[in-house]
Order: structure tokens, then C-alpha cells, then sequence
């Protein structure tokens, strides 16, 4: 075989190791994947729609007098809503799998490729060095005209073109393939997170359940008795908030004004995706700190059960609770304390659900657990209707104690801070 004929083969022989890569084989499989992918994401859109209208339904009832019937009327919204957000998040996990899925036959495809480019490139290096160690003037002793010569030559450049070539491709691919698992390990975390907060949204409809059987029975359907109900926690709001800044005023903690952080806007993000504000923090001295007993010592957004309840920002949990777990300690209900990288401390409070666990690691955004705050339901402590409270403290004075003062909450552990390091969560949010 004479080597114009051979490289003649060796370039065909590349030809098809690059145009009939596995990406080929696996063609019919992406597509059926992408299809599916498709499918999914209409269906998740039309989820979301509904998602819109049943949270418009609660607004209004939100919006409504505080009677028992609006309040069974809202936790029936609440539960088609529960339903509606766990399909929106199971489709989430749906998609999340079939891109695991592609990413999976794209990672083998790319891995076949690298293979195949590899042995092609280095079958034809062995080639060409044996080419080489072949000089002109054994070509010539070999009776070869210079026709024939440079036909050769040019065969031999043409052959070092597409070696380049080849070789580029090859690093692409690898570039491609260290892409693709980057994004599947992306993917099988978000994946971790969609299926905690699954978990969640599951409990919260059980809770859903069992607060309207309580409701119900607590005031044996009896508008009277449920306006009783709102009455005394209106009154055991007060009586905490008052009773709290008295035991806080005679603990000992250290507090250095000069390193609380400054207010200013953005610091953190908000703490849900619908902003409401219903209660703002107060009273407040000129540099937004809590001054005078009584007065609310955080922010209140109005949300109804259910809703994903977020970090606003990085940082670490320092501890989490359920004040209801003692019968009669009316105070935050099932809470979230979390230490933040600035100095800031953030707590939320009157949670349906909780995601997180101390000690653990959060992100700025990460659904850490689920708003509450229906009447006498468990883990709303004294909460009037369904909202989140976030607090906000000065990290270097605020430590998780038993409430010792407290006759009903007495060795409940709760964030305890000095009265001074309360600060404004809102002066420290985006603008409204």
C-alpha cells in the first residue's frame, strides 16, 4: 500500500471519528429527554397560574374581618394552596431528574468522544513519525517524481491540519465535559433542596389539617368564643413583649454600640417573596433601637400559611424551638435564630414548618421554613393571624436562654438580647 493511499485512509478514518461520535447514538435519547423536559415546564407554568389565583383568593380573605368563619375559609384556600405548591415543587424534582438524566448521556457521550478522539490522534502521531524518519532523498532513490513527492507533501500537511483540528476539538470536549459535571453536581443539590422543602410542605398540610380540627373544636364553632380566642392573644402578645424587655433589662450582656453594624438599605435581603409589611418595629430612638417596654421588637409581613419563608442572608444557624412545645408559654412559637457574617443576628418566628437544623450552614435566599401564625394552632405561639415576625439583634448581645422569669415559659429556651441590640430589620432591607 503506498502512503498516499494510506493517508488517504487515515484522513477518511478521522472523517468518521468525528462526524459518528456517540453524540449521534445518543441524539434520539436527548431529544425524547428535552421533550419530556418540555412537557414538564408547560405543565409547571400551569400550576403556577393556579398557584396566582389561589393566593389572590387568600389576599382577599386576608384582607376580610377577623371572624371564624374567614378563618375556616382561609385554612380551606390554604390547603388547595399547599396541595398546588407541593405539585409545583414535585414537578421542580420532576425536571431536576430528566436533567440529571441528559446531563448523564451527555457526560458518557462526551467521555466516549474524548476516548475515541485520543486513540484516533495518537494512531496517527505513530504514523506520522514514521513518515518523518523517511526523508526526500530516499523518496528519489526510490524513483518517486517530484510530482509524487509533493502530492505526498501535501497529503502529510493536510493530514497535520486536521490533527490540529482534532486536537482542538478534543479540548473542547473536555472543557465540555467538566462544564456538564459542574452542572450535574448543581443540579443534584438544588435537587437535595426541592425535596426538603418537599418534606416540608407535606408537614405543613398535615399542621393545615389539624389546625382546623383544633379551631373547631376550641370554640365549638362559636364566633364568640373565637373572638375570645383573638382577645387573649392580643393580651398575651403584650404581656410577653413587656415581661421579655423586663427580664432582658436585668440580664448582663456585652455590648459594644461602636460595632453594631450601620443601617443601611440591602444589607440583607427580604425574607419572603411577596413583601407586606403589617407591623413595623418600634418605638425607635433616632438610631433605630429599641428604647421603652412594650413596643413591637421586629417586623411583621403578612403571609399566609405556607409560604416559603427565606435566609436574608448567609450564615449559620445558631438555634431553632417551638416555644409551644410547653402547654401555656404563649411567646414566638416555633422559631429560627441564625447568625450572619456582619454582625447581625436574624430570627423568624410563628413558623408552621422548619427546614433547618443548628449548626447548619445557609445561603442568602435558602428556604429555611414555612410561614404560620393561625390562631392556636401549634408552633404559632401568640400569633393573631397567620404572618411572619422577624426580629433583628446586634450578634455580640444576644445569646439562646431559658426564660426563667416567665411562670408559663419558665425553661423554654428562646433568643434573649439586650434591649439595646434590638435593631430595625427594615432599615437594613431593600427600600419598599
Amino acid at each position: 500500500m503506498t502512503k498516499k493511499f494510506f493517508y488517504i485512509l487515515m484522513f477518511l478514518f478521522l472523517v468518521s471519528v468525528f462526524f459518528n461520535s456517540p453524540e449521534r447514538i445518543l441524539a434520539a435519547t436527548s431529544a425524547e429527554l428535552q421533550q419530556k423536559i418540555s412537557e414538564t415546564q408547560k405543565q409547571r407554568e400551569a400550576l403556577l397560574e393556579e398557584q396566582k389565583r389561589l393566593q389572590a383568593e387568600l389576599d382577599v380573605l386576608g384582607k376580610e374581618g377577623s371572624t371564624l368563619q374567614g378563618a375556616v375559609k382561609s385554612l380551606d384556600a390554604t390547603r388547595l394552596k399547599l396541595t398546588n405548591d407541593i405539585k409545583i415543587t414535585q414537578s421542580k424534582i420532576n425536571s431536576a431528574n430528566l436533567n440529571i438524566q441528559s446531563l448523564e448521556n451527555s457526560i458518557a457521550n462526551k467521555e466516549d468522544q474524548i476516548t475515541t478522539h485520543e486513540i484516533a490522534i495518537m494512531t496517527a502521531i505513530k504514523q506520522l513519525s514514521e513518515y518523518d524518519s523517511q526523508s526526500m532523498i530516499v523518496d528519489f532513490l526510490n524513483n518517486k517524481t517530484f510530482s509524487e513527492i509533493w502530492t505526498d507533501q501535501g497529503t502529510l500537511s493536510d493530514l497535520n491540519n486536521r490533527l490540529s483540528l482534532e486536537i482542538n476539538n478534543l479540548n473542547e470536549a473536555r472543557l465540555a465535559l467538566t462544564k456538564q459535571k459542574t452542572d450535574k453536581e448543581k443540579t443534584k443539590q438544588s435537587l437535595v433542596g426541592l425535596k426538603t422543602e418537599l418534606g416540608g410542605q407535606k408537614s405543613v398540610v398535615e399542621v393545615n389539617k389539624a389546625n382546623k380540627a383544633q379551631l373547631l373544636a376550641e370554640t365549638k364553632s362559636k364566633e364568640a368564643a373565637y373572638q375570645k380566642l383573638l382577645a387573649d392573644n392580643i393580651a398575651r402578645e403584650k404581656q410577653f413583649e413587656a415581661d421579655l424587655y423586663n427580664f432582658e433589662s436585668q440580664l448582663k450582656f456585652a455590648l459594644d454600640p461602636s460595632l453594631i453594624p450601620k443601617a443601611a438599605h440591602s444589607i440583607l435581603a427580604w425574607p419572603v417573596d411577596k413583601v407586606r409589611v403589617t407591623q413595623q418595629f418600634g418605638r425607635t430612638s433616632s438610631s433605630a433601637r429599641l428604647y421603652a417596654s412594650g413596643t413591637h421588637n421586629g417586623a411583621d409581613f403578612g403571609a399566609s400559611v405556607g409560604t416559603p419563608v427565606k435566609s436574608v442572608r448567609d450564615g449559620v444557624i445558631s438555634g431553632i424551638g417551638n416555644t409551644d412545645t410547653q402547654r401555656g408559654c404563649y411567646s414566638y412559637g416555633r422559631w429560627i435564630l441564625i447568625k450572619h457574617d456582619n454582625g447581625l443576628s436574624t430570627l423568624y418566628a410563628h413558623l408552621s414548618a422548619s427546614l433547618v437544623s443548628t449548626g447548619q450552614s445557609v445561603t442568602s435566599g435558602q428556604v429555611i421554613g414555612y410561614s404560620g401564625g393561625m390562631p392556636g394552632a401549634f408552633g404559632s405561639g401568640f400569633s393573631t393571624g397567620p404572618h411572619l415576625h422577624l426580629g433583628l439583634y446586634a450578634t455580640q448581645a444576644v445569646r439562646i436562654e431559658p426564660y426563667t422569669t416567665s411562670v408559663n415559659c419558665k425553661g423554654v429556651s428562646i433568643p434573649l438580647a439586650d434591649p439595646k441590640a434590638y435593631l430595625d430589620p427594615l432599615a437594613y432591607m431593600p427600600t419598599l
